[in-house]
């Protein structure tokens, strides 16, 4: 009789909702040498649950050679039952262990072929064929769309149902802007406002009865504090919008703010143009939205839009003060002032924060976040083969992007959506501030440190307490630190990374088809020479879907639940004259009790970690095998614990603590 040979191969089925399946499943083991025969897994060894981990002996006559795929094929019974695979380990004969990471939803009489879990570049890998047959595929299934015309290109689905499976939500994290927000609103107790819908508010007081059921330090502590010049300018430091104050070397020429006018809120001595060269003078100013026609979908209420200045002064206690205030854009328009009328500077204020809370959605958060990191997750499903070290890097921090933002078309920025209902830069603003946004989107904009340093922002002795800033840097350097181990890992030269070809497809498919409507591609790299260069850009992709996301979306209830902080919208046009407004007049400019609760209703729902929230460095799905990768994967832990603990010894000393940039509360994609 002839001797046989054992292979022990190991099955895991996710553990997700319906992860397990009850059709028929075979499974081939495909070596260098010859094949094995297909084997069913049948019921009497193939437990179907999800999360079940199951072995099968497969015998074979004559050694396979070394084992280079594993081909999986399922066919339906009586109705297509989806099975979620993890991945598949095999034992050969001579005890080598070998892992082929899965990670997918197969359907029915679909055929799945895995290779094994070693990271390969495509001029080093012997299965070239193989690879370019499976991007054939991919960008069969991911091809690029124009939704807006001006926009960054986006997945070409109209609906979530339209995606590929693998990169839905799974059903336990559906996500209906439309649910969330009642579900919001339930939890608020907001529901009897809803009835009073275009009623305004009395006074300023009459918000608190949207904090019925709220308890959030930091938000009641807005409410108590928010018309303080001291919380106000604090927030363009470490507020929802962190990225609006730049140094201010010289006055816009259209800003008709002077030396007399300010000259009371100075507390150095010194001439506004002292204070200038100083380095002590900040701006915030809303230029992109200036001619933005403002929310015009709802007849019975007219919206107002400002692009105000606001000067900002670094006082001799290192406080952030605003100074100045111009709503409008015209050289002779009337200048906003601390020692104005308090209602005058009220409002004013007031303005500033309505237009920031617009730029913020639209630009910071939408475009600038939600987007670009799209447009990184097409690309990379197009010219990234699975076995690719880059695509194993960068999945984790891909996952739902593609699913939330088709989302967010279908039901939040669409007509109709959500959006639409409570902001100022509802209807056509939408499209008009994106046009105006893509202008000054570049892809040295979307490094942190060029970022802060362009806005004149990077030295902690100018300006300290800038907490966004601070920890910003050193999630950065933590992400970018991994980077280089994992590229230094793969890649032997500079010439390794010219070599690449997949790798140069995929920049060359974010700048030329992704941001195509950026003017001169917003500068994205549509080569890249150099291992440096390729350890910026991958940080550059992980940080904005991880770090900068987190840092401008789960502050949103903290900052914007309080409506008289962050008016969604204004329903009475910004003042031209001091002494003309009143508390009734500002009540009538802020949005009215429906639209405050949608407001508070959607910064709400966006605010929440997701059920199963994987956070930056956790990584549970091992697309990585290789030990080299594992240990860098550790060292990666391990700096993100350090910076974790530093912001929490901090935060300890704080009133106020800032945590969006703590690695624990840093979700690895933008999924919300």
């Amino acid at each position: 009789m002839s001797r046989m040979f054992s292979y022990t191969v190991s099955v895991t089925t996710g553990s997700q909702e319906f992860a397990g399946t009850n059709d028929k499943v075979s499974l081939t083991l495909v070596g260098s040498e010859r094949c094995s025969d297909r084997t069913l897994l049948d019921k009497s060894f193939f437990d179907r649950s999800r999360g079940s981990v199951v072995s099968v002996d497969v015998s074979v006559k004559e050694i396979l050679g070394d084992i280079v795929l594993v081909k999986l094929e399922k066919e339906k019974l009586l109705f297509n039952d989806q099975w979620y695979c993890r991945c598949i380990n095999v034992t050969t004969p001579s005890g080598e262990r070998l892992q082929f990471p899965c990670y997918r939803w197969i359907a029915n009489e679909q055929e799945v072929v895995l290779r094994d879990g070693k990271g390969r570049l495509p001029q080093d890998d012997d299965m070239k064929e193989f690879r370019r047959m499976e991007l054939e595929s991919r960008q069969r299934l991911f091809r690029w769309k124009e939704w807006r015309t001006g926009f960054p290109l986006s997945i070409d689905a109209n609906t979530s149902t339209e995606l590929p499976v693998d990169i839905q939500f799974e059903t336990a994290k559906s996500v209906d802007f439309s649910l969330n927000f009642l579900e919001a609103i339930a939890n608020l107790g907001l529901n009897g406002f809803m009835k009073l819908f275009q009623s305004s508010w009395t006074d300023v007081a009459d918000f608190r009865k949207v904090f019925v059921k709220i308890k959030n330090t930091v938000s009641e502590h807005v409410m108590q504090n928010w018309n303080e010049d001291l919380m106000f300018g604090y927030q363009f430091l470490n507020g929802c919008n962190p990225v609006m104050i730049s140094k201010c070397r010289n006055l816009p020429d259209n800003f008709a703010v002077t030396q007399e006018m300010v000259e009371s809120s100075l507390d150095r001595g010194l001439t506004l143009q002292e204070e200038l060269k100083a380095g002590n003078i900040y701006i915030a100013d809303y230029a992109i939205l200036e001619g933005v026609q403002a929310n015009a979908t709802d007849p019975d209420t007219q919206q107002y839009l400002a692009a105000p200045f606001c000067l900002l002064y670094k006082n001799s206690q290192n406080e952030i003060l605003p100074i100045a205030i111009q709503l409008s854009r015209q050289t002779a328009a009337e200048v906003f002032l601390p020692s104005d009328g308090q209602y005058d500077w009220m409002l004013a204020k007031m303005w500033v924060k309505c237009s920031d809370f617009n730029v913020h959605q639209l630009v910071t958060h939408l475009l600038r976040t939600h987007l670009t990191s799209e447009v990184f997750a097409i690309a990379m499903y197009r010219q990234l083969s699975a076995v690719h070290p880059v695509y194993k890097l960068l999945i984790p921090h891909v996952r739902y992007t593609i699913a939330i933002n088709t989302a967010a078309r279908e039901k939040l920025i669409s007509e109709s959506g959500v959006f639409e209902k409570a902001n100022g830069t509802g209807g056509i603003a939408v499209v008009q501030v994106i046009h105006k946004a893509m202008k000054t989107l570049t892809y040295k904009s979307m490094c942190f440190p060029e970022s802060v340093k362009a806005r004149g922002v990077d030295n902690k002795d100018e300006l300290p307490h800038y907490y966004y800033r601070d920890d910003g840097m050193m999630v950065w350097e933590a992400v970018r630190s991994f980077v280089s181990d994992v590229v230094r890992i793969y890649y032997g030269s500079d010439e390794s990374v010219q070599e690449d070809e997949e790798i140069q497809a995929f920049v060359q498919d974010v700048c030329s088809s992704g941001m195509k409507n950026c003017p001169q591609n917003g500068e994205f790299p549509d080569l890249l020479k150099t291992r440096e260069q390729l350890v910026e850009y991958l940080t550059v992709v992980i940080f904005t879907a991880s770090a900068q996301h987190a840092a401008v979306n789960f502050g949103q209830f903290d900052w914007f639940a309080w409506v008289p902080n962050s008016p969604s919208t204004m329903r009475k046009p910004p003042p031209t004259q001091k002494g003309q407004v009143d508390m009734k007049y500002i009540m009538e400019s802020l949005p009215d009790r429906g639209r405050a609760s949608w407001h508070v209703g959607a910064v709400w729902a966006l605010s929440q970690f997701q059920d199963g929230e994987l956070f930056l460095g956790v990584y549970p799905d091992k697309y990585f095998t290789e030990q080299p990768v594992m240990e860098a994967t550790t060292t990666f832990r391990k700096k993100l614990a350090e910076v974790t603990n530093i912001i929490k010894s901090r935060n300890e000393k704080l009133k106020l603590p800032y945590w969006y940039l703590s690695p624990d509360r840093i979700p690895n994609s933008v999924a919300i």
